[in-house]
């Protein structure tokens, strides 16, 4: 299992810190896990392939693409600061 862990500062909040760790077996096209903490309190959940499938045909972007966008927003850390913001609700 391969894992990742980020510092997030969202859109919503910019002055706090979160962290986003995003785990994965294959890649993340076949599902994932995440957990977000602010420090004090901590929120898991998963992704399936299916919910990954479903959201990139209802943004009408092909699978791959999709795919490629979530690697960049949730793993690739440091490169693609600023290119993605978060909201915290």
């Amino acid at each position: 299992m391969e894992k990742t862990l980020n510092r997030i500062h969202p859109a919503s909040d910019p002055e706090e810190t979160y962290f986003l760790q995003v785990s994965w077996e294959k890649d993340l096209g076949t599902g994932f896990g995440v957990i977000l903490s602010d420090g004090q309190c901590a929120w898991t959940g998963k992704v399936s392939e299916a919910e990954i499938s479903r959201e990139a045909a209802d943004m009408e972007m092909n699978r791959e693409k999709y795919v490629e966008e979530l690697k960049k927003a949730l793993i690739a850390g440091e490169e693609s600061a600023g290119k993605y913001n978060f909201a915290i609700s």
